[in-house]
Order: structure tokens, then sequence, then C-alpha cells
């Protein structure tokens, strides 16, 4: 199964430092995280709970 992998949303522009991409792994696999300066440098691969429990920290950690 190959990876479509998703270039975020707040990514871009000649400067940005801090880009990443996320991909859909095979079925039950979970979520890849990667640079996307850098594709063929390996992912970190999460499980939908801990890809979840990122994403609510990292919107409370922005809210303070």
């Amino acid at each position: 199964m190959s990876v479509q992998w998703r270039k975020s949303t707040y990514s871009g522009g000649a400067d940005d430092q801090h880009c990443v991409e996320l991909g859909r792994l095979a079925s039950e696999a979970g979520i890849g995280v990667r640079d996307s300066k850098d594709p063929d440098g390996g992912h970190l691969t999460l499980s939908g709970v801990r890809f979840a429990n990122l994403i609510a920290q990292l919107k409370q950690d922005s809210a303070c």
C-alpha cells in the first residue's frame, strides 16, 4: 500500500523551517508523521489514539 502524505496547511513559505506531513498507514497501523523537507528520512508512527492525544495536547498548549 502506498501512503498518501498530506502537508500541514500551516506549512509553507520560503522561510518555513517546521514542515510536517501526515499519512494514514496501512489499516490498523496508525498515522505516520514525517519531516516534509526529508521525505526519505523515515517517519514516526502513532496509533490513532496517541495521534488524537497529541492533537488535543497541542491545542491545549496553544490556548495558553
